[in-house]
């Protein structure tokens, strides 16, 4: 996705950047998908950037297919846990910003959170086929998945789950929190 950001907002009260993805085909989250939160943490400065990314982008955006497959995943979980609730964090993401997040981590230990753009066309999210999400229960609070989101370490890895119960650096329930959600997400 290329388009600059702009703070303008027209009488429908969206951003010329979201009026943009609307224009290409993308979709806004909160008005496909009742019961699902967006909480678009670029937009805010508590990031690993520590600053706000996302200037005039507060809305998660995604393509009908992912959109879709999200609205799957929202129905599974009200089947599953009807305590429980799906917030977005980001979903489609300018290339511009994912070029400014690049250029932090380039050359360090942590690159290997964030996608390259120069590799490939850059990540899902400037597709808008990516979504991150986490739980929340039902006074609107994340439930325990042993990280926070934007934590750059080995905590944040699934393939070290097993590992990580057996250094106690997740509990059982974390890891049962972790595997609902990526149950409801693969499924």
């Amino acid at each position: 996705l290329t388009f600059a950001a702009c703070q303008l907002a027209n009488e429908q009260g969206k951003s010329d950047i979201e009026n943009g993805l609307e224009q290409i085909g993308l979709q806004n989250v909160a008005e496909e998908i009742p019961g699902v939160e967006v909480y678009m943490v670029y937009a805010t400065p508590y990031n690993f950037m520590g600053r706000v990314l996302y200037d005039g982008l507060d809305e998660a955006y995604l393509v009908p297919e992912a959109m879709e497959k999200l609205r799957k995943a929202n129905e599974l979980l009200r089947k599953k846990r009807m305590d429980l609730h799906l917030v977005v964090y980001d979903a489609a993401r300018p290339r511009s910003i994912q070029q400014q997040m690049w250029k932090v981590v380039e050359n360090t230990d942590l690159q290997d959170f964030v996608a390259n753009p120069n590799k490939s066309g850059g990540g899902a999210h400037n597709y808008g086929i990516a979504v991150d999400v986490t739980l929340v229960d039902c006074t609107g609070h994340p439930i325990p998945m042993g990280s926070e989101y934007d934590y750059f370490g080995d905590r944040s890895r699934v393939d070290l789950e097993t590992q990580l119960i057996e250094t106690g650096e997740i509990n059982q329930r974390e890891l049962k929190n972790r595997q609902l959600l990526r149950e409801i997400m693969t499924e």
